[in-house]
């Protein structure tokens, strides 16, 4: 009976570990994932309004001008260090490095949707006001495998890795300043949410999939954002201590 006990806590104990590991990696991947949608929404906007201003305004008049969503790009860009480091646990891999499986599944995308679709479109693939439901998927999955390469950046080059290094070395340096970034950056992000959100509520025809989208990127943004200022992630910095033995295992 003792050692049935036993082995019950020292199952569950495993598979509590195991659960609290793969959640926090997936945790990770997701809020990458969000930060780089939320770029990609910010570029086909400005994509849009370029291309047809001044016939078309994004969401007037909360959105003073369209050419403010270039302020986004940073707001999102900002989450995803803190984001990565998130994940930084010990899963193994499965054969290959995650980066590996990133470029596979952006490799296989971009070359089905650039045999499925005109040159012009695959030129402005994220540029482009699409809503074509295939291109629409090809670019979630191009995100996708984006998103695990990120998450292994280190792991494809030692070059790679040593200039990573070094960038986050100047990030050590100056990490009040990147702080105070942030902060300001809980506010942009704010201030598209409730901008958007008002013109959604006032304007029931542009509820549209792509909007809905958009706003639950954004409020994921804007809680990320928030969460990165309450812990402090950027004063938190650690740099790595230069290692003399060989780490064999994989930290992806």
């Amino acid at each position: 009976m003792a050692t049935s006990l036993r082995h019950y806590f020292k199952v569950r104990k495993r598979m509590s570990k195991i659960i609290d590991v793969y959640g926090k990696k997936l945790f990770s991947l997701a809020l990458i994932f969000n930060a780089l949608l939320t770029v990609a929404f910010a570029v086909g906007i400005l994509g849009g309004f370029y291309t047809l201003y001044p016939l078309w305004k994004p969401y007037p008049p909360y959105i003073i001008d369209g050419s403010i969503f270039w302020i986004l790009i940073p707001a999102a860009v900002i989450n995803i260090f803190p984001c990565v480091n998130i994940g930084k646990v010990h899963t193994g891999r499965l054969w290959f490095h995650h980066y590996v499986y990133g470029f596979i599944v952006m490799g296989v995308s971009i070359a089905a949707l650039a045999l499925s679709i005109p040159v012009s479109l695959m030129l402005n693939l994220f540029t482009g006001y699409i809503t074509d439901t295939n291109i629409n998927i090809g670019r979630f999955f191009i995100l996708g495998g984006l998103t695990l390469v990120i998450d292994d950046l280190p792991d494809v080059s030692n070059g790679l890795k040593s200039s990573l290094s070094f960038l986050k070395s100047k990030a050590h340096k100056h990490s009040e300043v990147i702080h105070a970034v942030q902060v300001v950056m809980v506010f942009v992000s704010l201030y598209f949410l409730t901008a958007i959100s008002l013109y959604l509520l006032q304007n029931p025809p542009e509820v549209t999939l792509a909007n809905s989208i958009l706003v639950g990127t954004l409020l994921t943004t804007t809680a990320t954002s928030i969460a990165n200022s309450k812990r402090r992630a950027w004063l938190n910095i650690k740099l790595e201590k230069t290692k003399t033995t060989k780490n064999v295992s994989d930290t992806a």
